[in-house]
């Protein structure tokens, strides 16, 4: 699925978002509802732990979210330093560099007492990069046609998650190697997947866009002519000069 963005929005959306307006409103129609809808599959209740694979547009959402809905602490997971420093920066997140660790499962779990997450999020999906023997195994069998997938934040969320917790997915995945079902029941976790929910979360949506309280225009890193969309997409896939977010005005 295109990260892309094009400008304008509807006048009634972005009427409605006095911070930002025409970017607010267009984010609100994108990465904002994804994340939105992985915190609130999350169950949050007020001081709970959550872990977030990925500080893309959808991850940043999606941390920004769970502290929306009441949690104490959010932990944010990836490898580039300008996504970390978004992360904590604009959303308040405390960050974890995969790369700077030698298990992204023992590092939470000393971050959180030994517990792990209350939830976990996988904002990631498909393409995920990893470290170690796991993300080499991903990539012979990808190179040998034998699955699709490089389920690597699935596989540390599922591990991750303290029992009785939650593991939202929001990630897309086709056909998924070594899942860790035996985890996920034998720790009693609830799993909740499903493609953005777009419409039924946009009224909550902009209610905390009028309240000053979501404002995801940083997401917007690039501004670009409507022309120049091939450079803004090749910019993204390769994550070139910080692309987060590519936004085309015609």
């Amino acid at each position: 699925m295109p990260n892309i963005s094009v400008c304008p929005m509807p006048m009634w959306i972005a009427s409605r978002c006095p911070t930002g307006g025409d970017e607010a409103a267009l984010f609100l129609s994108n990465a904002a509802p994804t994340g939105y809808m992985g915190a609130d599959f999350c169950n949050i209740r007020p001081g709970d732990t959550v872990a977030v694979w990925g500080c893309g547009g959808v991850g940043l959402m999606a941390q920004k979210s769970a502290f929306l809905m009441g949690a104490g602490r959010v932990i944010a997971i990836d490898r580039l330093p300008e996504r970390l420093a978004m992360a904590r920066d604009h959303v308040g997140a405390e960050v974890l560099d995969y790369t700077k660790v030698d298990s992204v499962p023992e590092a939470l779990k000393e971050m959180t007492y030994g517990r792990g997450p209350d939830a976990c999020i996988d904002a990631v999906g498909m393409e995920a990069h990893g470290t170690g023997l796991g993300h080499a195994y991903d990539l012979v069998k990808q190179q040998l046609f034998a699955h699709t997938d490089r389920a690597t934040a699935l596989r540390e969320a599922a591990v991750a998650c303290r029992k009785g917790g939650v593991l939202s997915v929001l990630g897309v995945y086709g056909v998924v190697d070594k899942f860790p079902m035996g985890v996920i029941m034998n720790k009693g976790l609830t799993l909740r997947t499903a493609q953005q929910h777009g419409q039924a979360y946009l009224p909550r949506l902009l209610e905390h866009a009028q309240e000053g309280e979501l404002d995801p225009t940083f997401l917007a890193t690039h501004r670009m002519s409507l022309e120049d969309a091939p450079r803004g997409y090749e910019m993204f896939k390769t994550k070139q000069d910080g692309c987060l977010r590519a936004v085309f005005t015609p």
